[in-house]
């Protein structure tokens, strides 16, 4: 088996995965990830969880369509973190219910939309911007994730859900996994008296094990 054809299979592995376990419904949501001479993709409109390993798209760094059935709309959005963040190697968008409830809330900290409650989503995900709504599949999208400049690996959508970046696809469905359920944390929470990770036992875990 080639190197792309085991991540067309982990692609669809994994995206089974993340359906089953309800972190997409229907066809929300999208993943991509990088191999040597593109980026493969989810095609559009399809579902997570029927995914055919051969029919993903692959299109070109610079977004041409290459193979496969059609690409996400959201490609847009992939390749700006793609040419943003030279070390990530996959893109994980997903409309999970908990992560979209902070993006629709007007109190989440646009600056720090996941805050450091447990050393996992510090380790895994880091700092959380939130990016102002735009339409699906608007090219906007890919402008405000240059704008960014690199520095995050994880964005929650405005009124829409989260994005993950990892250096791989397991990493980075890991990584969108660890937000939700931090998220989730974050609901159950709303009105409690929080304890967060101190800054210096974020410093230590960054220290410890590094910061993606």
């Amino acid at each position: 088996m080639t190197e792309e054809n085991k991540i067309r299979e982990d692609i669809a592995r994994l995206s089974r995965s993340l359906f089953e376990r309800g972190f997409s419904v229907g066809s929300a949501g999208n993943i991509s990830a990088a191999v040597d001479d593109g980026i493969l993709m989810t095609p559009t409109n399809s579902c997570l969880g029927f995914l055919d390993p051969a029919k993903i798209s692959k299109v070109s760094r610079d977004g041409r369509h290459l193979s496969g059935d059609k690409p996400s709309k959201e490609i847009f959005l992939h390749n700006a973190f793609y040419e943003t963040r030279p070390q990530t190697g996959a893109v994980v968008h997903l409309h999970s219910t908990f992560a979209t409830a902070l993006s629709c809330l007007t109190d989440t900290n646009p600056d720090d939309c996941i805050p450091p409650l447990t050393p996992y989503v510090v380790m895994r995900v880091g700092q959380v911007k939130l990016v102002p709504y735009v339409r699906p599949g608007d090219e906007k999208a890919g402008e405000l994730i240059r704008e960014l400049g690199g520095r995050y690996a994880a964005v929650l959508l405005e009124n829409h859900g989260p994005v993950v970046t990892g250096r791989d696809i397991s990493s980075a469905v890991y990584a969108a996994e660890e937000l939700e359920e931090t998220a989730k944390l974050l609901v159950l929470l709303r009105g409690a008296p929080i304890r967060m990770l101190s800054e210096a036992s974020v410093a230590e875990l960054k220290t410890v094990f590094g910061a993606y």
